[in-house]
């Protein structure tokens, strides 16, 4: 639809694309570059890899329990790794929603801090299920204060909901979360009889390569589906200016 010699020119930050949080394809591609970049320095890295460790051992304790296990606790660790102690459950189903959960978050995150209107309130709910993951499964003083942190860092929209830094800062969170997801499977392929696809592979005699494959594949389908969100959303702007 054209614009009327009286209307207001539009501006690009006042597109509805942008207006809703959602960032341009060039924006989209720095911001996965950036974290592309930061995913890779050393000790910068270690933070971020405390979050998508948190995912992964959150979704592995999701999994006990809707399969009937129980969780006793889970664990952080300084390097970046974790760990989740439980008992019972279908072991498949455990092993796979490590990997495959923490890209699910990733995009779930992402899709979230694209959407102002509901920000507030997903960010606080993502904030409580942290601090409850503290109460349920926190026991040793690095995890609780590693899980105090990230609770934090969701519960920071309540205050700064309409900051563009903000929503630029969780995006690429987001997308941190995706691409560790993508690169830590790898570590699987040189530690044969050990982590979640040797044990998968003992479960279901299917090789560990072909499910750090899915994993891999999982993870690039979630930034995959990014990307079309972005690039979908600015399609219908330009429509609409």
């Amino acid at each position: 639809m054209g614009l009327s010699p009286d209307s207001p020119p539009v501006s690009p930050s006042s597109s509805p694309s942008r207006s809703k949080g959602m960032p341009t394809r060039s924006l989209f591609m720095v911001e996965l570059l950036l974290a592309l970049v930061v995913t890779r320095i050393p000790y910068l890295s270690v933070p971020f890899k405390w979050l998508e460790s948190y995912f992964h051992e959150a979704s592995h304790a999701l999994a006990t329990l809707v399969s009937g296990g129980i969780v006793s606790h889970i664990e952080l660790y300084p390097n970046g790794a974790g760990l989740c102690v439980s008992q019972g459950g279908w072991p498949v189903l455990i092993g796979f929603a490590g990997y495959f959960g923490a890209a699910l978050w990733g995009l779930l995150i992402f899709h979230l801090a694209t959407w102002a209107r509901g920000i507030r309130v997903s960010f606080s709910c993502l904030g409580l299920v942290v601090l409850l993951s503290i109460v349920l499964w926190g026991r040793d003083l690095l995890t609780v204060a590693i899980l105090l942190m990230l609770a934090l860092l969701f519960l920071l929209p309540l205050k700064l909901s309409h900051s563009p830094l903000l929503t630029f800062a969780l995006r690429v969170m987001a997308l941190m979360v995706m691409l560790n997801a993508l690169a830590s499977p790898t570590v699987l392929l040189g530690m044969p009889g050990r982590g979640d696809a040797a044990m998968l592979a003992e479960q279901t005699w299917i090789p560990a390569w072909i499910w750090v494959g899915v994993w891999l594949l999982t993870s690039l389908t979630m930034l995959w589906l990014c990307w079309r969100r972005v690039d979908n959303a600015n399609q219908v702007g330009s429509q609409k200016v």
